[in-house]
């Protein structure tokens, strides 16, 4: 059978911060060989899926990881030897059982996710479809706005700068992905020259943004401000703000420590500061802006800016369609962040996609601090139509490749192409 899987092998190699992670090898009976390449987070939920890793302090500082290879190379292999490639959810599912575990602990989520995306890519090229088609359908060609993070801060900039993780822009006014990808890299130019003129150092974080050590919160906003105005474009009206404060990481003892800023405030307090800097400054996107435990507190959040702008949550949902479910019910946010390796398996990616835009809440497909150069998320959101994504900064390869997929799939639409422009967001840009 042309379809049938021959072989899976997993290797060990490194990722953008030079930390071991796997690339997956699915081989089929027809000779198509498709690989894929698993990403690691910084900041991560505590109810994520596990990664496997090996624990030898000798090695890699424990952090390689040979057993999720062996899994992969072992008991994944031969369970799916012979497997159809298009059976997509039985093949994860089949996975999802063998592993037995509530988190994939016992097999790794790493192991699982890279099998999954390995699985359906090379299911794409059997069929000589383009990984998008293949997820989406022959009606996918939505383009995303991509959400590029310009300004470092938190853990991804080894707390030398901002208290909150990334801020991001958002050019939702440019007519084509292509020109949002041209204004994200001239704001991003623009950044830097302000930068140096003020002469702060301009290195770059973990996802490629500028990690200067700014005295505020609100001084990252001030300098995009004017980087935007500075390459003549309006903000607000061409170009938003969004910010991933991952404020799990400065939540302790069930307070927000802002150190930049020397607060110590409460949930409330926390929620009261943000409506501020959304009045003053053109945002139209919140993630993570408070902690995964802080559950009351994001009630209060999405009742407070819910109606203003997309408050995404990332560390609370996790990817996961029971925390998710449980965010809709409970009206917690109104949109959720989608990593794939959050869960481990494309199947239950998409499940968790589809909940979201059943019940009318935005989903904001990300990418990890730790990425490859494998642009599987750029086919994956335009396959699922979600309209916006963050990969980072137009700048280290791992990230531009990832818009470097999306304008070729623009191109390859041609006229069919639509970018999803003002109306990415789940709430009204009214800038």
């Amino acid at each position: 059978m042309d379809f049938a899987i021959t072989s899976l092998l997993a290797h060990e190699i490194l990722d953008s911060r030079g930390h071991p992670t796997l690339e997956v090898e699915c081989s089929l009976s027809c000779g198509i060989v498709a690989r894929a390449s698993v990403p690691s987070g910084a900041s991560k939920g505590t109810r994520e899926a596990m990664e496997l890793r090996d624990g030898e302090t000798g090695r890699y500082s424990g952090l390689g990881v040979e057993k999720a290879i062996d899994s992969v190379n072992g008991e994944l292999a031969i369970l799916l030897f012979e497997a159809d490639v298009r059976d997509q959810a039985g093949i994860d599912n089949r996975m999802i059982e063998l592993d037995g575990t509530p988190d994939k602990s016992r097999l790794g989520a790493n192991a699982m996710l890279g099998v999954s995306m390995a699985v359906c890519r090379a299911a794409a090229m059997s069929v000589k479809l383009p990984l998008y088609q293949y997820i989406g359908g022959i009606s996918a060609n939505r383009l995303p706005v991509p959400c590029m993070n310009i300004i470092n801060g938190g853990v991804h900039a080894r707390w030398q700068g901002a208290d909150f993780q990334e801020f991001m822009i958002a050019p939702y006014g440019a007519d084509t992905f292509r020109d949002a990808v041209r204004w994200g890299s001239e704001i991003y130019q623009a950044l830097k020259s302000i930068l140096l003129e003020k002469h702060y150092h301009c290195a770059v974080g973990d996802e490629g943004g500028f990690a200067p050590s700014v005295s505020s919160n609100q001084e990252p906003l001030d300098l995009i401000l004017a980087a935007i105005e500075k390459v003549g474009l309006s903000p607000g009206k061409d170009v938003g703000i969004c910010m991933d404060p991952a404020s799990s990481e400065f939540f302790k003892d069930e307070k927000y420590h802002l150190r930049t800023e020397k607060k110590v405030l409460s949930s409330a307090e926390m929620v009261s500061y943000y409506a501020q800097l959304v009045k003053n400054y053109p945002i139209c996107l919140l993630e993570d802006g408070l902690s995964e435990s802080d559950w009351g507190g994001w009630a209060a959040l999405n009742n407070e800016l819910g109606d203003a702008i997309e408050i995404v949550g990332d560390d609370i949902f996790v990817t996961n369609v029971e925390y998710i479910a449980r965010g809709i019910e409970e009206n917690l946010a109104n949109s959720a962040l989608i990593k794939l390796n959050q869960i481990g398996t494309l199947t239950e990616t998409v499940d968790a996609v589809h909940l979201c835009q059943s019940c009318g809440w935005g989903a904001f497909v990300s990418h990890r601090s730790g990425e490859t150069i494998d642009s599987f998320i750029a086919d994956m959101t335009v396959a699922l139509g979600t309209g916006h994504l963050k990969a980072g900064a137009p700048c280290r390869g791992e990230r531009v490749e990832k818009y470097n997929q999306l304008m070729r799939i623009e191109d390859e639409l041609g006229d069919m192409a639509e970018f999803a422009g003002r109306d990415a967001f789940v709430r009204p840009i009214e800038w």
